[in-house]
């Protein structure tokens, strides 16, 4: 199955995101289809979430698994701070 141009534009504003939680000492896996990272802290792989990117008339959002909105793609560092505050990791 090939990707559509809005499964690139996911799989690109993820990366962006994954980076970001590496840098703060994250573990962050792309799944492939439907993209989505599954994040993680490598010292408490117990907690863990599943984070993807969906278009809004706004722009496109990193949303949680359970359906709220992370934050804005456009800011993933914003939104990778978000994440380690919820997880609870260590910056």
């Amino acid at each position: 199955m090939s990707a559509t141009p809005r499964e690139h534009t996911r799989t690109y504003y993820l990366g962006k995101l994954a980076t970001e939680l590496e840098q703060r000492g994250l573990t962050a896996t792309l799944r492939p289809y439907p993209p989505a990272l599954r994040i993680s802290d490598p010292d408490t792989v117990m907690l863990a979430e599943t984070v993807d990117c969906v278009p809004m008339p706004e722009g496109w959002f990193y949303r949680w698994s359970w359906g709220d909105l992370v934050g804005l793609a456009d800011d993933p560092a914003l939104a990778a701070e978000r994440i380690v505050r919820v997880l609870g990791a260590r910056q």
